[in-house]
Parts: structure tokens; C-alpha cells; sequence
């Protein structure tokens, strides 16, 4: 389990309709505003013209980035080129960030960790609360398992590294079990999906709309999810030298400030939200609906809270041999752009 997934680069499996083009990348720019003239978070950096400026960001699936900002109808008001790269997960994202071909993307709360504790120089520079009903332990429809308990020594396929891996450690850990009385199978979502609906696996841990899609489509049952598992945030990271590079900088404020809103606008407008979802997903409006709902994510600005909650995942991950440094993650989050929050 210690194993990091270094293997997976910026490769995305195509299956049952979650499909995504390994690094498929597109763009989006205004047609040449610069950041003195846009009604945008930026004032402060007015004097970079942004529209010179290429923001590489990571996306996912399970996120939605592009999505929702398209559906929110603020896609084409991001005063700067953009190039999406999809990813499977957070890991893989956060991998690409530290070799400097993604600047910013949005992952769940144990990537970060995983980063800072490898040495990877990534920074978080927002977050985001959910309600705590994310991630989820699955069975089978015909899998006996009843209980947690009754997961000791049978095959748990999760992410490693991701908001999944600490969702499970908090449910084994709740259920008095430890990772050494199971069985860990590392796989990213697509290949996880495979594993899981073939029978090889005997539970999963996994976000939305995986949760939603295998409930509908194969009758899975949830053993455990909610706010006594896992963490309440979700996060942007970005590379360090993005925040240290003043244009990337200024463009990294902007797109918070304009990621921010479009999460309050999908929160706000679950229906529409999950249309836009499920098309750029592939899922029917039925699984989108559900997934939408639960996924909902509020913007916060970064405070002790935050780092705390950060920090006390490095301590639990680290007691349970699962990183292989105990960082202080402070070092890793930024409260520069606060500002961001609400705008």
C-alpha cells in the first residue's frame, strides 16, 4: 500500500460511459481582455495582462472542473488561455503538477498529503466543504457482507493516495480493523469499476458518481459513508512555481475566483448541474441527479481549521505506515488567495 502510483502518468481508462481522453487537451481563452479591463478578482494584479497567459489545469471526472464552469456559463470569461488535461484521480494529477506540466487542478483531501509527504512542491490554494457523504464503502447486490467487520481479510479495491484511501482508513479504523487485516488492491477508478462489478473484489471505497453509478446500474450496496468518515474538504493545489510566477499567479487568482462561483451556481442548480455533468460524463440524468446532490461543495477560505484537519490526515496516514514522512502541512497550504472566496 505504501506503493505510490508514479505508473499511472496522466493515463484515463475508458469504461462504462465515465470515460476520458487520456491528457485529451482543450482550450479556452477570451478574446484577448486583459486583467485591468475584466470585472474578475484580478485588480490587484492589473498590471499583468493575462491574456498572455497559458493556465495548464488538471481535471477529473470525479471533479468536474471544466464542466461546471461551462455550465455555468463561465468558461469563455477566463480572461487567459487554458489547457485541460484529464486525469483518473488526484495522484496522477498531483504527479504531472510536480513534473510541471499541470499548474493547478482539483483533488480531495488525502492527495495533498501523499504529495507533500513524496517531497512533491505543490501548495494548496483553495478548498471547498462538502457534506461529508462523498466517498462510500460498496459491496456487490449479492455480496453477503453485511458489516464492516466482515470485510477482514477480503480484497478492498481503493486509490492509493486518494480521498478514497482515507475514507477507508477512517471506516476499518471506526470498525476496530486495521489495512493489515484486509486485503488492499491499488487500482485507479476505471480499472477499480472493472474489478468491482466482475466479482474480483469484494468492496470498494470510491467518490461520485461512481457511488451513484454502481447503486443504479449494478444494484451495489453502500456499507458506510458519511461525515463520521473520511474529511470535509476538497482542495485546489497548485504547483509551487505557479504561485511563485506573479502572471501565473495573477491567472491562478482569477480562476479560483471564477471556480468559486460556478460550485455555488451547481449547488444552487443541481438539476442543470447534473445534466451538464452527466453529458460530459457519459451517465443518464437519473445516476447525475443523485450525484450531484451529494457532491455538492461550499468554497471556504483556508483557516487553522483547514490545516488542521490537513495535518491531523498526515499524522493518521503516517501512524499507519502509509506515507513515508510526517510533514507539517502548513508548508504546503497558502491563505493568499482568500480573497477569492465569495467574490
Amino acid at each position: 500500500m505504501m506503493k505510490r502510483s508514479r505508473l499511472y502518468a496522466v493515463t484515463v481508462l475508458a469504461v462504462a460511459g465515465l470515460a476520458a481522453a487520456g491528457c485529451s487537451s482543450s482550450s479556452s481563452s477570451s478574446s484577448g481582455t486583459s486583467a485591468a479591463s475584466t470585472t474578475s478578482p484580478s485588480a490587484s494584479s492589473s498590471s499583468v495582462n493575462l491574456s498572455s497567459v497559458t493556465l495548464n489545469v488538471g481535471d477529473q471526472k470525479g471533479t468536474g472542473a471544466e464542466a461546471v464552469l461551462s455550465a455555468a456559463g463561465l468558461l469563455s470569461t477566463l480572461p487567459f488561455h487554458v489547457n485541460w488535461s484529464d486525469f483518473t484521480s488526484g495522484p496522477p494529477m498531483l504527479e504531472a503538477m510536480a513534473s510541471s506540466s499541470v499548474d493547478i487542478g482539483g483533488v480531495g483531501d488525502a492527495p495533498p498529503v501523499f504529495a507533500a509527504s513524496g517531497g512533491e512542491q505543490v501548495e494548496i490554494v483553495g478548498a471547498r466543504e462538502t457534506n461529508g457523504d462523498q466517498d462510500a464503502v460498496l459491496v456487490p447486490k449479492n455480496s453477503p457482507i453485511t458489516s464492516i467487520q466482515q470485510l477482514k481479510g477480503k480484497k478492498i479495491a481503493y486509490g492509493s493516495g486518494s480521498s478514497g484511501n482515507y475514507n477507508l482508513l477512517t471506516v476499518l479504523t471506526k470498525a476496530g480493523l486495521t489495512t493489515k487485516d484486509v486485503s488492499l488492491v491499488n487500482l485507479q477508478p476505471a480499472l477499480a469499476l472493472a474489478a468491482f462489478t466482475s466479482g474480483s473484489v469484494a468492496a470498494w471505497d470510491i467518490w461520485p458518481p461512481y457511488v451513484q453509478q454502481v447503486v443504479a446500474q449494478d444494484g451495489a450496496r453502500v456499507l458506510a459513508t458519511g461525515s463520521t468518515y473520511g474529511s470535509p474538504y476538497s482542495f485546489e493545489v497548485a504547483s509551487k512555481a505557479a504561485v511563485a510566477n506573479p502572471d501565473k499567479a495573477a491567472a491562478i487568482k482569477v480562476y479560483l475566483a471564477t471556480l468559486d462561483k460556478a460550485y455555488v451556481w451547481a449547488a444552487t442548480h443541481p438539476s442543470a448541474w447534473a445534466a451538464a455533468w452527466g453529458k460530459a460524463a457519459g451517465l443518464p440524468a437519473s445516476i447525475m441527479d443523485v450525484a450531484a446532490k451529494t457532491d455538492a461543495t461550499t468554497p471556504i477560505a483556508i483557516t487553522s481549521a483547514t490545516v488542521s484537519s490537513e495535518q491531523n490526515l498526515v499524522n493518521q496516514f503516517f501512524a499507519a505506515g502509509l506515507i513515508p514522512n510526517k510533514v507539517n502541512i502548513s508548508n504546503y497550504i497558502t491563505e493568499q488567495f482568500n480573497s477569492t472566496v465569495g467574490g
